[in-house]
């Protein structure tokens, strides 16, 4: 239920406003080198407190208690916590009996039986995602260390359908003023993975992919190279023609309609893909919910600190869980060459 991965396993734990979020991942090769400083770079991108953003701030230093030593990783599980200090759950008491729409608040207390920590989202809030953000980290150290030439990056293409970065200020002082949010579309590149990672039908490369990364909250759609618009094309437009093998006898489609897999297995172009985001579910305007203590429909304007666009600090978590699966990929194919 929250671990992924078969060699490279990360397992989260903890919720929102519980005194600690942190993560266990197995199957971390020892002798890398690993310290706190090496997670900032990359937790300072999921920061909050920019515009558009929640102004809930934490100190969101990470603090390794298990697999490392000296500097080193030892191949043990590795264990990094995160402290929640920040936290306003008095905002969340007039939610007990009225889901918020949008959220996991009802759904959560149905399955869990009502036993399931509401603040915050508790475990099914964004706070989850900074764990999986050192994940990530991790997982980008194993990969530069097989392949040295190895990146991913994602990067922000829209929010609310607008691709204009400089008419983004005036859109999010826009949904402020009237209490609404906005979502965005993330576009991802992983480059220089070689030819083969991957298995046909269900540990299919887009299978795992996507798995995870609909792991990330308020992720609605994932599209590989020409995506949805496949549909609308002809064999000779979407087919990506192979061009000659270079001095390693190795072929590459010279364009990348496919999103860089083939049959589930990557094929030496950089695998490409988006990510579609949701606006914020917790806004403040009003909204129709059912109040369970009452037994009637109630108009519901969410308390608390939330993002106007949650999307703004979504490109690092998804190059973190673009990582871990090609991190788990890599390791498992290392393990068929050995047999």
């Amino acid at each position: 239920m929250d671990s992924f991965g078969r060699l490279f396993r990360v397992t989260v734990f903890g919720e929102s406003h519980g005194s600690q979020i942190g993560v266990v991942i197995d199957g971390v090769q020892p002798g890398i080198a690993l310290s706190e400083e090496d997670f900032y770079p990359d937790i300072d991108r999921r920061r909050s407190g920019a515009r558009g953003t929640t102004p809930r701030k934490e100190s969101d230093i990470p603090i390794i208690i298990s697999g490392v030593y000296e500097g080193q990783t030892t191949g043990a599980p590795l264990t990094i916590l995160f402290e929640n200090n920040n936290t306003h759950s008095a905002d969340y008491s007039p939610l007990k009996h009225t889901p918020r729409p949008g959220h996991a608040d009802y759904t959560a207390s149905v399955k869990f039986e009502q036993a399931n920590d509401p603040r915050g989202g508790g475990h099914f809030s964004g706070r989850l995602t900074l764990p999986i953000v050192a994940a990530g980290v991790v997982a980008k150290k194993i990969l530069s260390r097989k392949y040295i030439a190895y990146s991913v990056n994602a990067e922000l293409l829209e929010i609310g359908g607008v691709k204009d970065k400089f008419a983004w200020p005036a859109l999010i002082d826009k949904l402020t003023a009237e209490g609404d949010s906005v979502g965005g579309v993330v576009e991802c590149k992983a480059i220089d993975i070689p030819v083969g990672l991957g298995e046909p039908l269900f540990d299919s490369t887009e299978s795992l992919l996507s798995h995870a990364i609909f792991s990330i909250p308020g992720v609605r759609g994932v599209e590989f190279g020409d995506g949805f618009k496949a549909s609308k094309m002809r064999g000779s437009e979407h087919n990506d023609p192979l061009g000659l093998p270079d001095g390693n006898n190795i072929a590459y489609p010279v364009k990348n309609g496919a999103g860089g897999i083939n049959g589930g297995l990557t094929n030496g172009n950089p695998i490409l893909f988006r990510v579609a985001f949701k606006p914020t579910s917790s806004i403040h305007r009003p909204q129709e919910t059912y109040d369970f203590s009452k037994e009637e429909m109630t108009s519901l304007v969410v308390p608390g600190r939330h993002d106007i666009c949650f999307a703004l600090r979504t490109p690092v978590i998804v190059e973190a869980v673009t990582s871990i699966v090609l991190a788990d990929l890599m390791l498992v194919e290392g393990a068929r060459e050995t047999k």
